[in-house]
């Protein structure tokens, strides 16, 4: 069974709905939930939130965390997925925000650096991947994507 099937399964077995808010995976996140028959079960809500200003006015992130931290950071990261949790009163909120490539990023923050949080009412966590730089950008995505998935199916079997 796929990733994907395996936190439908939970998710739908426990009846727990699940939001999610988008940047670097401009929505493959939410595509691979709703892949599943049947999603409309533990969906909630999927947001994606690509600009600054989007995750300003939607989410709530504080224009203050995006100009000392930026957005691809730990800290927007988890303002996006509580920001989410307040938007939507779901289960469970997801965030992804990061440089997919293959332009942008600086010695800093490099092309292949995500940030992610997963958030409960109760609880939260938030992780940074790192990726190298020269793989494509749908590869990237996918990758990023692949490593939320499996922080997610960690979380869930976990709690």
């Amino acid at each position: 069974m796929l990733l994907n099937e395996e936190i439908a399964k939970i998710l739908i077995d426990r009846k727990l709905k699940i939001a999610t808010t988008e940047s670097c995976t401009g929505g493959l996140l939410s595509s691979k939930l709703t892949d599943i028959s049947g999603s409309s079960a533990f969906i909630h809500l999927n947001l994606v939130t690509y600009a600054n200003e989007a995750k300003n006015k939607m989410l709530g992130v504080r224009k203050e965390t995006l100009d000392n931290f930026g957005a691809v950071s730990e800290e927007c990261a988890y303002e996006m997925a509580s920001g989410l949790m307040k938007l939507t009163g779901a289960d469970i909120c997801v965030s992804t925000t990061g440089i997919a490539g293959p332009t942008g990023g600086s010695p800093e923050k490099p092309v292949g650096l995500m940030y992610s949080t997963i958030c409960t009412k109760n609880k939260a966590i938030t992780f940074e991947t790192r990726f190298h730089p020269e793989i494509s950008r749908i590869e990237m995505k996918e990758m990023f994507v692949q490593a939320v998935l499996e922080k997610l199916y960690k979380f869930l079997t976990s709690n």
